[in-house]
């Protein structure tokens, strides 16, 4: 096995899967056309990684757009520039309506949602392209967007399928079906988000900046008396390295499996809405923050801890205010969880509440100390994420609340799945240093048949097999699922014969994964993790006998997905 350490060195960040398969030579002459490819845009040398000095800018809140019933949303992709650090000049990104991250759209339960994307982006990619990967060929435009948003229920035609893409210059992918897709928001209220979903690139397009934060709201969230307004407040957080002019940089791997893709990327600078390392001026009072994980690669382990002016920490975690964790990936919780850390996969959601009551003129720096890759050896290069400061006066009483109880649940019954499919997750390693080439499900290549083909409005189980070294944060279309539990399997005997051995008992999910609904869910090393899922159309549906409905699952690390880690399935009438 190749040094991993001595990857994240080189790379900004790898990751190797412990396993190789019997498809490496497979992969391997696939690899012989790559070098023919055209050169990279990052063929000359990349400026050396800057680091940046801590909680010297404000946090910046993303614009909001509110849906009034009848209008069009207009979003515009498109190339801008923005300031993310102070100590930086401008720094070039690829936005929605001008600013990293979007803004925030703002929707209500069944009151349906047209937006029209416009794509303004460049011809030409900023970041390196690896013509290698699947999608991504020579001869397909070098920038291509479709957006998704993930987690909601939608007909395929607006879920942005990875081959929907189009270009600025009039360019669609085999599966476009115009730039208006239609939100039902027909689920209850929860924090949604969208992001690109370009195939082959979609690490490269939200890597650039694009993705925004999606709310839907109804009745029963208005009458839970939570922080509202000013005091309710998204974060996106996310990865980034930084040239001293400003540049975003995304290396190519040295010596990798492919010219140019990396394993895994990590970056130096934790940045959140768009800004490196900020600072936010708080009120003695409670706030409700929608936590989002849009980093390519990286997982995180956030706590809050007593802090100087300076963001130095100065106690313990015990002796700061904890997240009062209110909701998930799918809408509230039937009843607040008092914790001290969270972990994030990317795309994981956390919609908490934290009480600044009794701290006036206190600091709080929330801290990240998960190794990356993550449950690997790999190094925490990015602990600081951002501080909050009680300095502001109260401006008014608080008279928000966190009920005893916060939204009814019903557990989905696995005795009413009408299948369990076990789907593996699997690495081809390089067999010289287990550098991985390919990550695949179940198997399986994009290109390769449909095998999932759930009837709408059944119940089925997916159990994850995780042969890989890797966590993998496993996401599906249309549909939120339940934890059910995680059980370890013999990997070697499964990789060998396909026969399932479970080496000890199975592990009830994390307290804040159930209840809830989530939409993505950490596939642990040398577990089966599974999940069961209700395959229901949006509301209103009419559906013909046969009729095929097209959807993905993934993993999202974004590096990963690209290359392979992403299969089609079909919802069928």
């Amino acid at each position: 096995m190749i040094n991993r350490r001595k990857w994240l060195q080189m790379t900004c960040g790898a990751s190797a899967g412990l396993l190789s398969t019997k498809l490496f030579a497979q992969t391997m002459g696939g690899m012989a056309m790559a070098t023919q490819s055209p050169a990279s845009p990052a063929a000359t040398p990349l400026p050396p990684r800057i680091e940046l000095a801590s909680f010297a800018d404000p946090l910046p809140i993303p614009a909001t757009i509110r849906h009034v019933a009848g209008e069009v949303v207009h979003i515009r992709m498109a190339a801008s520039r923005q300031k993310i650090h102070s100590d930086l000049p401008p720094t070039n990104l690829w936005t929605y309506n001008g600013s990293w991250p979007g803004p925030t759209i703002e929707a209500r339960r069944n009151e349906p949602l047209t937006v029209k994307w416009t794509n303004q982006l460049p011809t030409k990619h900023f970041l390196p392209i690896d013509y290698s990967l699947h999608g991504a060929e020579a001869n397909v435009p070098q920038v291509r967007a479709v957006p998704h948003l993930h987690g909601a229920q939608t007909l395929p035609e607006s879920d942005g399928y990875p081959e929907a893409w189009s270009t600025s210059d009039g360019k669609t992918g085999t599966f476009y079906h115009g730039d208006t897709c239609q939100y039902p928001n027909s689920q209850q209220a929860t924090s949604l988000w969208y992001h690109d979903h370009a195939m082959g690139i979609t690490r490269l397009n939200m890597y650039g900046g694009l993705a925004g934060f999606y709310l839907i709201r109804d009745q029963e969230e208005d009458a839970l008396n939570l922080s509202s307004g000013q005091f309710e407040i998204p974060l996106m957080i996310q990865d980034r390295s930084f040239g001293a002019d400003g540049s975003l940089l995304y290396p190519p791997a040295p010596n990798g499996t492919h010219p140019v893709w990396m394993q895994e990327f990590f970056g130096n600078t934790v940045c959140v809405n768009g800004k490196a390392k900020p600072y936010l001026d708080v009120e003695p009072r409670k706030y409700r923050f929608r936590i989002l994980n849009a980093s390519n690669a990286r997982f995180y382990h956030w706590s809050l801890v007593p802090a100087d002016a300076t963001g130095k920490p100065n106690g313990d975690v015990a002796d700061a205010p904890p997240f009062i964790q209110i909701g998930s990936d799918g809408g509230l919780l039937p009843a607040p969880i008092t914790l001290h850390y969270l972990i994030a996969s990317p795309a994981e959601r956390f919609d908490v509440v934290i009480d600044f009551s009794d701290h006036s003129g206190k600091n709080f720096v929330m801290t990240n100390d998960a190794p990356a890759p993550y449950t690997r050896d790999g190094e925490v290069a990015a602990p600081e994420v951002m501080l909050f400061k009680v300095t502001k006066p109260l401006s008014s009483k608080d008279t928000s609340s966190i009920p005893d109880q916060l939204m009814p649940w019903t557990a989905l019954d696995p005795d009413l799945a009408v299948k369990e499919r076990v789907l593996s997750l699997v690495e081809q390693d390089r067999a010289s240093d287990g550098y991985t080439m390919i990550g695949l499900l179940d198997g399986k290549r994009w290109c390769d048949p449909i095998t999932e083909d759930p009837k709408a409005g059944s119940m089925e189980i997916w159990s994850f097999a995780n042969t890989t070294g890797d966590v993998h944060p496993i996401h599906t279309h249309l549909v939120q699922f339940q934890v059910l539990n995680r059980q370890p399997f013999d990997v070697q005997a499964y990789l060998q014969s396909g026969k399932m051995i479970y080496t000890g008992r199975a592990m009830e999910p994390e307290r804040n994964e159930r209840p809830a609904w989530k939409d993505t869910v950490k596939a642990y090393p040398g577990y089966v993790t599974r999940v069961i899922q209700k395959f229901d159309l949006p509301p209103g549906t009419q559906v013909s006998p046969g009729q095929e409905f097209l959807y993905v699952w993934h993993c999202h690390i974004l590096e990963h997905e690209d290359n392979e880690m992403m299969r089609p399935y079909k919802v069928v009438g």
